[in-house]
């Protein structure tokens, strides 16, 4: 090898950066990128509904850690070094505005991720990035000069004198076989979002329906978050499910995904606010029946199958209502019990709780402790965000950190 030759192995969002701003700032250097399947950028191709959630709008480092339920510590670092305002400013720079919406999620300005796919593809191409597809990596051999061979499943061999690994999270252990056997250490990996599977239950019927503010708390753990929960024909998503599937990924894995979760449907309620609601309602609307008139803001289907669950009548006035049926139906609303009996995990947008060690990871290069010239870069590390786009904001700054640090 004439020139430094820098090997990235995986074509996501961390590898595909890494190798862009190491081609950009070491052109003396032969930088290529290994992909083992025939398709690049997968995940932020389907990220967002295909729209590519590409960060979140907190500016501010320390409140941008808060929501890693893994890695906290390590990345106040890494953000004080590249920014979400730093992404911002990388994508715009290169043509590519993005826009906040109102939950704080950043997007391109077009909704598409081919704006940022074709971004990043011309960026490379730009950069003269080599690029091999279908290369499937099996294993690493580290040379006496600390320089890598590498072995691929079709024969291939490639040398390299730096090596970083963006392979992202992998849900099987034997993914890993391969860095175990350079000496490192795995945190088993579990899945990290997920929706709660309700098997059965009838508000599976009301798929689609979603409340903007619901707070979800397991049984038995200290795990509460809130947010938008979506109905599903299998269960429960949206931010709030995705959250405790996130915090919780460890301890709902312990519990092989069988627990029973509290739904509250409108937090800013207590039950006696509710009960004074609903009061006000008797006094102003003694006639009216109460399936067709919803005190407080609730979807009408909603309501509907709440007033079902607490056995009232359809032709039940306000002014007729038992308070034993009054009774459970606040109660449905302050904290609705559901047993979860199993997950659905996305395919496409998996993403894994667990990798390689954080405690065998100098983050300020994001250089192995253990083995010399070998660098990580995204969801390969023990490293994982609640959804959002945090989870690309830790590829965006850790493969911008190793193409800093790489020949220094």
């Amino acid at each position: 090898m004439n020139s430094k030759q820098i090997i990235i192995i995986g074509g996501g969002a961390a590898g595909f950066f890494a190798a862009i701003n190491c081609a950009q700032l070491h052109k003396n250097c032969g930088v290529t990128l290994l992909e083992k399947s025939s398709k690049l950028l997968s995940k932020v191709r389907v990220s967002g509904g295909g729209r590519c959630n590409v960060t979140h709008a907190c500016f501010e480092d320390a409140q941008l850690i808060k929501n890693y339920p893994r890695g906290e510590k390590e990345l106040r670092n890494a953000f004080s070094r590249f920014s979400v305002t730093d992404t911002i400013k990388w994508f715009e720079e290169r043509g590519v505005k993005l826009k906040t919406e109102a939950d704080g999620r950043m997007f391109p300005v077009t909704d598409t991720s081919e704006t940022i796919i074709n971004c990043l593809m011309q960026e490379a191409e730009k950069a003269k990035v080599k690029i091999k597809l279908n290369v499937d990596v099996t294993e690493i051999i580290q040379n006496s000069t600390n320089s890598f061979t590498l072995k691929a499943n079709n024969g291939g061999l490639f040398e390299c004198d730096k090596l970083i690994i963006a392979t992202g999270g992998n849900s099987k252990d034997a993914a890993y076989d391969w860095l175990k056997k350079l000496g490192h250490t795995i945190v088993k990996p579990v899945p990290s979002l997920f929706t709660f599977n309700i098997p059965n239950n009838p508000i599976t019927q009301l798929m689609g329906i979603s409340v903007p503010h619901a707070k979800v708390n397991v049984v038995g753990l200290k795990l509460e978050t809130e947010g938008p929960l979506l109905i599903t024909h299998w269960g429960m998503s949206g931010p709030a499910i995705l959250k405790a599937s996130a915090w919780g990924a460890r301890q709902l894995s312990d519990l092989n995904y069988n627990f029973t979760a509290i739904i509250s449907w409108l937090p800013k309620y207590t039950e006696e606010k509710l009960r004074i609601e609903f009061a006000n309602q008797r006094f102003e609307n003694p006639s009216k029946l109460v399936l067709n008139n919803c005190p407080v803001e609730l979807p009408k289907r909603l309501w509907e199958y709440f007033v079902n669950k607490a056995a009232i009548v359809e032709t039940c006035r306000w002014a007729d209502l038992p308070k034993k049926n009054s009774n459970v139906l606040i109660s449905t609303i302050i904290k609705d019990e559901y047993k979860i009996a199993g997950k659905t995990t996305f395919k496409e947008e998996f993403v894994t709780c667990g990798g390689v060690s954080l405690k065998e990871i100098d983050f300020a290069t994001m250089q192995s402790k253990i083995v010399p010239n070998l660098y990580f870069a995204g969801e390969i590390m023990d490293v994982d965000g609640i959804t959002g786009g945090f989870n690309f904001q830790n590829a965006w700054s850790s493969g911008w950190i190793v193409a800093q640090s790489i020949l220094r």
